[in-house]
């Protein structure tokens, strides 16, 4: 979700820079913000995860365009917080409970409700490092559905949406094992959107700029599928 969307330059110390290319779906909107490292509310804009991701160079990710895509579609939405949590080329395991990179994300998301926020859904791509290890791979979908469970638990939100991105590349050669854990989670109210077809990066591994835009209205369109059921579910319950 940190997005590498136009990091594709190299300075000349060899660090990957980011184009600073927006596109027009990624543009600031006065009713998107996003949660910043030190808990504040502030006006979204690319990159979004600059200062979470901190020790990798960010560029454009899906959560922008998402966001503009399901103001865009429902114009009676209202203010989209989005709440960033991403740090690239993470294993499963780093997202386990008890973990630094849980329990910051549980943090985060306790300190948007607090502040008047509601939890909506959760946006989640992962799994490009759990394809280096035959192991790791083989014990993906376990670990994504103890990671998924706790979450709702410690969010005391049993019925959060999760809207998931299936891999479209890897890091090592069990690409296809992953996806199909993914593909298979068989949680209630966890919904997959693949990725597999968009362009990628030179690198063979980031999605490209674009495809970073298509994702987010991707995850937006399967989003607002899904919210009326949702919001019933909720109702009756």
């Amino acid at each position: 979700m940190a997005g590498r969307g136009g990091v594709a330059n190299v300075s000349s110390t060899g660090t990957p820079t980011w184009d600073g290319v927006v596109p027009p779906q990624c543009q600031p909107n006065p009713s998107i913000f996003r949660l910043s490292a030190d808990m504040a509310w502030v006006p979204a804009s690319e990159p979004i995860h600059a200062d979470i991701d901190a020790r990798k160079t960010d560029g454009i990710g899906p959560g922008m365009s998402f966001a503009n895509a399901v103001l865009t579609k429902d114009p009676n939405f209202g203010p989209v917080g989005l709440v960033p949590c991403a740090v690239g080329g993470t294993n499963i395991n780093e997202w386990q409970k008890g973990e630094f990179l849980y329990e910051q994300l549980v943090k985060r998301a306790q300190m948007a409700q607090q502040s008047g926020g509601v939890y909506r859904a959760m946006l989640w791509y992962q799994g490009e490092a759990d394809t280096v290890n035959e192991e790791d791979a083989e014990l993906y979908e376990g670990r994504l559905k103890t990671f998924f469970e706790d979450l709702r638990s410690d969010l005391h939100a049993p019925m959060l949406p999760i809207f998931q991105v299936v891999l479209a590349s890897g890091q090592g050669p069990y690409i296809e094992e992953v996806r199909e854990a993914q593909l298979n989670i068989g949680l209630q109210n966890v919904k997959c959107v693949d990725a597999k077809a968009l362009p990628l990066e030179s690198d063979k591994l980031h999605l490209t700029t674009q495809s970073q835009v298509r994702l987010g209205e991707m995850l937006a369109d399967a989003y607002l599928r899904f919210m009326p059921r949702c919001l019933w579910m909720i109702l009756t319950f």
